[in-house]
């Protein structure tokens, strides 16, 4: 056996330390008058994670700025901008410490899908069960979403093994394919069309835990990836990320990505949750404008931060 063959593979689950850069540029061929803008630019505070900075770089300067904490407990914030202004930037620097524990298949499996979801029902908050379980805008939880579900999420399955089979399920299942949905794009819809982007697959793995009784949300944030082998990773080319989190017996959220096929470990940065992708889109507003044209460009970075606070 090589040398390589005998490195030790990495610990994703290992604590570390992050810089994440996200800047959303909108450009225009005439004056905008006024924006109003809503988004959720600082990251979340869990038991995965710790913020230990964060900056904004809002151009033009906001004529008023407002955060407050929202129904979900993410960090929403408002900006207002009545100066005329042609490109706006809405800039975020922020250094996140992230320590994912690893899932406890052996103790998930000692219960089923349908004891699971027994249980989860007698012990969890009625409110949050709900508002976690019912169908929501970008969810629906029709015969096609149910007859998918089923066939991963059997009721007398162990639910650690199911959940492994929800990600590895849909990560086989469907390809990944920028431009083939749309934020209309209902599940049905992508259950024949078999193709899509991480919002996607995330609200499709939230509707089959739904259908089967356990409470489910969307997760938006960012992942680290690599580059190829022997190559820089260039700067702005990573993205804003989604998947899904599931709470189980205990009052513990589970967070899998059916777009890597895994759960979520410490490579994975929260920004906010909710029922689904409407509930955290990270920045939306009305703009008044006669500019026939605009540009819209998004620049992501998430850099590992090494013990000496330099970077990776």
């Amino acid at each position: 056996m090589t040398a390589e063959g005998l490195r030790t593979p990495p610990d994703h689950y290992a604590p570390r330390r992050y810089r994440v850069r996200h800047a959303t540029i909108y450009t225009y061929d005439d004056d905008v008058e006024a924006c109003y803008e809503r988004g959720f630019l600082r990251p979340l505070e869990t038991w995965s994670q710790r913020v230990v900075d964060h900056e904004l770089n809002l151009v033009p300067e906001p004529d008023v700025f407002s955060e407050h904490v929202d129904h979900f407990g993410n960090h929403s914030a408002y900006l207002e901008i009545r100066s005329p202004h042609r490109q706006l930037v809405v800039g975020k620097t922020s250094v996140v410490d992230v320590a994912w524990p690893r899932p406890d298949l052996a103790a998930l499996n000692t219960t089923t899908v349908a004891e699971a979801a027994a249980t989860v029902a007698r012990e969890a908050d009625p409110l949050e069960r709900a508002e976690y379980l019912l169908p929501s805008d970008l969810v629906e939880l029709g015969p096609e979403v149910s007859a998918y579900a089923l066939r991963i999420l059997a009721p007398e399955r162990p639910l650690g093994e199911a959940l492994q089979a929800l990600y590895g399920t849909i990560y086989r299942d469907f390809e990944y394919k920028l431009g083939a949905t749309s934020v209309r794009t209902t599940l049905p819809e992508l259950l024949k069309l078999r193709r899509g982007v991480c919002q996607d697959f995330a609200h499709l793995a939230v509707g089959c835990l739904r259908s089967v009784g356990l409470p489910a949300r969307y997760v938006s944030g960012y992942v680290e990836t690599s580059p190829p082998p022997g190559q820089p990773k260039l700067e702005g080319s990573d993205a804003s990320h989604a998947w899904t989190s599931v709470l189980v017996p205990g009052g513990e959220w589970i967070d899998l990505d059916p777009t890597n096929d895994h759960f979520a470990d410490s490579r994975y940065i929260v920004t906010a949750w909710g029922r689904d992708f409407r509930d955290v889109s990270p920045l939306k507003g009305v703009v008044f404008t006669e500019a026939k044209k605009s540009t819209l460009e998004v620049k992501v970075d998430v850099f590992r931060v090494n013990s000496d606070g330099t970077l990776s």
